[in-house]
């Protein structure tokens, strides 16, 4: 055992035991001690140091400190140490980091041990900082020191420490070149302990792995890409990995299978409307330089057609060493599939991306590509002139008439248990009563004919009508929504030259297509039907040498016609042939969705401006009846209540000239023979119910009939107000298209403003008044007068003259000024009302009309900003149509490798 090591386990004590088992260690130590200490300048400082050994190992720490603590030459930092320890023993853990942290050596062994024990002591502690900053100096200083990196690597994922834990795996896998410590990093990748580093982070780490193992650096490299390829930083991974791979010498390159796949799937999802060519334009060539160079062979053909496609749509972007090598590959390698379902992906993310640019693909396209996902039907294209009878010959097969004689649009008919027909028009599908005649496919509408056929049912085939030859552009358009074609032919002019035209113009289009012929209305030629047909079938097999003819006739027996037509139909068209022709109508039909969209740009940005220019000048049209209406409001305030204010000022007039007159009538109630002494009294009685009489009889029902007028009157303003206002929402309503506004007057004021009027009008409250019992100079006089003289029947006639004069002569004008104020109190609170009820009445017309401007404002806003964005980043709309375009050719690529010679539609 080293001295070192001795140390370190603290058996330094055995060098003085001289392979002596017979005496103790403690004994041994004591006869040393005695005998150094004979000596003239004794030097007891090993043996100390020894005997603490022994102190410590049989814990009697504080025996083990005191022989310790005194030794100062070389062995006093190792003493020091061993101090420490026995205090961390004692747990007097304060002290002992004190030791700990006074120790200065050049001793690196002493350093790492006083550091190693420094980390345990802050773990205890529960320094967890310190002890990982003690740990990561203690590597630095010697990595190679036993076990210390296990035990960082143990400390850190038992307190979750990935930074670290992921630093020291990576440091020691690149300074060993160890399998092992890359067997750590690949788990913490595949635990997902790495998301928070950046790619750039593993780069020379991979980079050493090129060279040490090819299966773990594959693996390495998925569990990375895996866990990068959903994030943001997957496009900076695919640059760090693609500097790694061109790094990549020729002797050191596999044919990884799984970096194959993440290769595809990657480039695929760079190339899927969500980024920009100039965003990743740069980097393609380079990641697809390196899937080539990569790829095995189930991936091959996938890698070359991507370069292939690439180099067409970006020239000169690729090497041509790569281009060669991939036009190379796709001669030799085989196709493994028929890229039907690829395809199928490939229609749903462009009418994915087209959903969220708030773009809708014609309805047409995407029935067809709906009808073509379906690989249980066959899809059969009748063909022929408008003379040829194609539209009966289907309604005879389907048991029904659903064609119009002279069908002109695109028809497909296909089974379906309950019996329905759909109009397809380029902005919606809706159910049809019937399929008319005169319709047009192009972007236009279709019929789609869903119909409980036994025929179409059990031969599992569906019949697409086209419009005829005589209109062959149209027909050309529904070429590529077929796996077969059946020409039908008129007996009567049999293959005319319009015919031989049209079939080789079909054949240019589709020449992969299977074509057989109908030979319709044999019964017109019945005596040479046999002699027909040969002669007819072999000017047809001298076009199409497969082609075979069959005869049919409305008037042959129907049971024993489908039953022929079945038999011809399953030898001559066969499903197991339609999956590669089906996904070159698919990538044709894809192609079309493309084209729409790219001239939906234009559309687009026209179809703003021209909302942006419409709210503009609705905001000002509404702006404008906003305005009127408010004038209209403020005139029917202004005349309404001016008219109140007549009646309500005409019964006040009325009341100031009708209650004096009534009171001074009240003369008559005076007679020579009254009791003068209590004659004011009964006087002023006779005059408040005089008065009382009168405004309930008379005044109240007055006023009560012109209220009632004025609220007639107001009525009929309003009802005119009403149909003005029913005519502009009418102009309005035109001008949108659709019933958008309502301007509908609160007319329920009206009742208001009656049950106020009855409430008002239906009774008074009469309080007695002191009409001759007030406190006036004349008033007093006659009253005393009354009661001195009254009862002296001398003075009578005197004071009936005084009395009748002063009723008769009284002004009244304060009395009827006070009588009139209560009357028409709660009128005059009516009346303070009635601009407030008025804007009731027009509330919700002017509340909808300015509803309408903020929508219209924010249309106009949401518009201007979308057009904005159109025209200053015109690449987000048409690089994703470029990167669709890519995807479609390269899957039009795979697809001409199933199948040569199929022409694709570019």
């Amino acid at each position: 055992m080293t001295i070192e090591k001795q140390l370190i386990e603290k058996m330094y004590y055995e060098t003085f035991l001289n392979n002596d088992p017979e005496k103790e260690p403690i004994q041994v130590l004591g006869e040393a001690y005695m005998e150094e200490q004979k000596k003239g300048i004794p030097d007891l400082s090993s043996i100390r140091f020894a005997q603490g050994e022994l102190y410590f190992q049989y814990k009697d720490y504080e025996a083990a400190i005191f022989k310790w603590e005194n030794i100062e030459n070389e062995w006093g930092p190792w003493a020091k140490k061993n101090m420490a320890d026995a205090y961390f023993e004692l747990r007097l853990l304060p002290t002992a980091e004190d030791i700990y942290k006074s120790i200065t050596t050049d001793d690196l062994t002493l350093h790492i041990e006083v550091s190693l024990q420094l980390f345990s002591l802050y773990i205890e502690r529960g320094k967890l900082e310190l002890a990982t900053q003690v740990i990561k100096e203690t590597i630095s200083l010697n990595p190679d020191y036993p076990n210390v990196t296990r035990l960082a690597q143990s400390f850190f994922e038992k307190h979750q420490d990935w930074s670290n834990a992921i630093e020291l795996a990576l440091n020691e896998a690149m300074r060993l070149e160890s399998t092992q410590w890359y067997d750590v990093l690949i788990g913490y990748v595949e635990e997902g302990r790495t998301r928070t580093k950046e790619p750039v982070y593993f780069e020379n780490v991979l980079s050493v792995l090129t060279n040490i193992d090819a299966d773990r650096f594959e693996r390495f490299v998925a569990s990375l890409w895996n866990s990068y390829k959903d994030r943001e930083t997957h496009i900076s991974w695919m640059v760090m990995i693609d500097r790694v791979m061109t790094k990549l010498d020729r002797d050191r390159v596999h044919s990884w299978s799984e970096l194959s796949r993440l290769y595809e799937e990657s480039y695929l999802k760079l190339i899927n409307g969500t980024h920009l060519i100039e965003e990743i334009g740069a980097m393609i060539p380079s990641l697809l330089t390196n899937w080539m160079k990569i790829c095995d062979s189930n991936y091959a053909l996938a890698a070359a057609t991507a370069v292939i496609s690439w180099s067409e749509m970006f020239p000169r972007t690729l090497e041509s060493s790569t281009v060669y090598e991939a036009e190379n590959l796709l001669l030799e390698v085989e196709q493994h599939s028929s890229g039907f379902e690829e395809a199928i992906r490939l229609a749903d993310e462009i009418l994915n991306w087209a959903g969220k640019q708030d773009l809708q693909v014609a309805k047409t396209i995407t029935w067809i590509l709906d009808t073509l996902k379906d690989k249980e039907s066959y899809r059969l294209l009748i063909v022929g002139t408008n003379e040829s009878g194609k539209s009966a010959v289907i309604n005879s097969v389907v048991g029904r008439h659903v064609l119009p004689e002279d069908n002109s649009a695109l028809v497909m008919v296909d089974y379906h248990d309950q019996s329905e027909i759909y109009e397809i028009a380029e902005t919606e599908i809706q159910p049809a009563d019937r399929i008319e005649e005169e319709s047009s496919f192009r972007y236009q509408r279709s019929f789609h004919a869903k119909l409980d056929s036994t025929f179409l049912q059990e031969n599992q085939i569906s019949f697409i009508d086209t419009p005829s030859l005589n209109d062959s552009d149209e027909l050309f358009s529904c070429l590529h929504a077929a796996d077969g074609i059946l020409f039908v032919l008129n007996a009567n002019t049999p293959f005319t030259e319009k015919e031989q035209q049209v079939l080789l113009q079909i054949k240019e289009k589709i020449p992969n297509v299977t074509i057989h012929f109908l030979l319709n209305k044999m019964d017109g030629v019945y005596d040479e039907k046999v002699n027909n047909i040969n002669e007819i079938g072999a000017t047809i097999k001298s076009f199409v040498q497969e082609a075979e003819v069959f005869a049919f006739s409305s008037h042959y027996d129907s049971h024993s016609q489908l039953s022929d037509l079945r038999q011809f139909l399953s030898t001559h068209y066969t499903k197991a042939d339609i999956v590669v022709g089906r996904t070159t109508n698919l990538l044709y039909f894809i192609r079309r969705m493309i084209t729409y969209l790219l001239s939906k740009r234009v559309e687009k940005e026209n179809m703003l401006v021209d909302s942006i220019k419409w709210n503009e000048e609705m905001v000002s049209k509404l702006s404008g009846a906003i305005h009127q209406m408010g004038d209209l409001e403020a005139e029917k305030v202004r005349m309404m209540a001016k008219s109140y204010h007549s009646i309500r000022d005409k019964m006040k007039q009325e009341l100031m000239e009708k209650i004096p007159k009534l009171l001074r009538e009240c003369s008559e109630y005076i007679k020579e023979n009254s009791d003068f002494r209590n004659l004011h009294i009964a006087l002023n009685d006779e005059m408040n119910k005089k008065l009382e009489i009168y405004l309930e009889e008379q005044a109240m029902p007055e006023y009560f009939r012109s209220i009632q007028q004025w609220i007639a009157d107001c009525a009929d303003e309003f009802n005119e107000v009403q149909i003005s206002l029913d005519e502009m929402c009418e102009g309005f309503n035109a001008l949108y298209d659709k019933d958008k506004l309502k301007l509908k007057c609160d007319f329920k004021v009206l009742e208001d403003w009656r049950r106020d009027a009855d409430r008002m009008t239906s009774g008074i409250y009469w309080e007695k008044m002191n009409i001759l019992l007030r406190f006036t100079p004349s008033q007093f006089l006659l009253k005393s007068a009354g009661k001195l003289l009254g009862g002296l029947s001398q003075n009578k006639t005197m004071l009936y003259n005084k009395y009748k004069q002063y009723v008769e002569t009284e002004d009244y004008q304060e009395v009827a000024q006070l009588i009139a104020s209560r009357f028409l109190q709660q009128f005059e609170l009516f009346e303070k009302s009635i601009e407030r009820d008025i804007t009731i009445f027009f509330r919700n017309p002017l509340a909808v009309l300015n509803q309408t401007v903020e929508e219209s404002r924010l249309e106009i806003a949401k518009n201007k900003e979308a057009l904005d964005n159109i025209r200053q980043n015109p690449e987000w709309y048409q690089d994703p149509l470029t990167f669709f375009e890519l995807k479609l050719r390269q899957n039009e690529w795979l697809n001409q490798k199933e199948s040569p010679g199929i022409k694709t539609g570019v």
